[in-house]
C-alpha cells in the first residue's frame, strides 16, 4: 500500500513542530536559569554567514505553511518575520500549526503531478507536487529545525536526540 501525500507530510510536520516548540521552551528556560539575555540565543548563529535562530524558526514554519498552501491551492497565512523573543517564535509555531491542522487530506492527496511554480528573489522554481514535497519542503523543514537545534545545543542548552525526536 502506498503512502499518501498527506500521510507523508502533515502528521510529521505536526509532530516536529510540537518538538520544535519543546526545544525553544528548553532554550527559554536555559536563558532564564542562567540569567542570559534571550537575545543571545534568539540571535545566535553557528557561523557568521548563517541565519540566526529566529530566522531558522521562521523558515522552518514557512516551508510548512507555504508548501502545504501551494500544494492545497490555498492562501497561506501572512506572517511578518519580525519575531525577536522566544514567546514570539512560539506564537509563530502555533500559527503554523493552526494552519496545517486545518489542511484536509483531500486537499493534499492526488496532487503528486500538480504543477508548483514559485520564485524566491531571482530564482524561479518548477516542481510537480510530489517533487516539491519530497525534494524541497521536507528537506528544508528538517534542515532549519536541525540548525536551530544545533544553535541551542552549541550555546549550552541541555537538549538531546530525545528532545528533537520527541519522547
Amino acid at each position: 500500500m502506498a503512502i499518501s501525500m498527506y500521510q507523508a507530510s502533515v502528521p510529521q510536520f505536526q509532530k516536529m513542530l510540537l518538538n520544535f516548540s519543546h526545544l525553544l521552551k528548553k532554550g527559554e528556560e536555559f536563558a532564564l536559569e542562567k540569567k542570559i539575555d534571550e537575545q543571545v540565543l534568539v540571535g545566535g548563529r553557528l557561523a557568521p554567514d548563517m541565519f540566526p535562530l529566529s530566522k531558522q524558526v521562521q523558515i522552518a514554519c514557512d516551508q510548512v505553511k507555504n508548501g502545504m498552501a501551494r500544494i492545497a491551492g490555498v492562501e497561506p497565512p501572512k506572517l511578518e518575520d519580525n519575531e525577536t523573543t522566544f514567546a514570539e517564535l512560539q506564537e509563530r509555531i502555533a500559527k503554523t500549526m493552526a494552519f496545517i491542522n486545518g489542511v484536509k487530506p483531500e486537499q493534499i492527496d492526488g496532487t503528486e503531478a500538480k504543477e508548483i511554480q514559485f520564485s524566491i528573489r531571482e530564482w524561479n522554481f518548477e516542481f510537480t507536487g510530489e517533487q516539491y514535497l519530497f525534494t524541497w519542503i521536507i528537506p528544508n523543514f528538517y534542515f532549519h529545525i536541525t540548525t536551530a537545534y544545533n544553535i541551542l545545543r552549541h550555546n549550552g542548552v541541555q537538549i538531546g536526540k530525545t528532545d528533537y525526536l520527541g519522547g
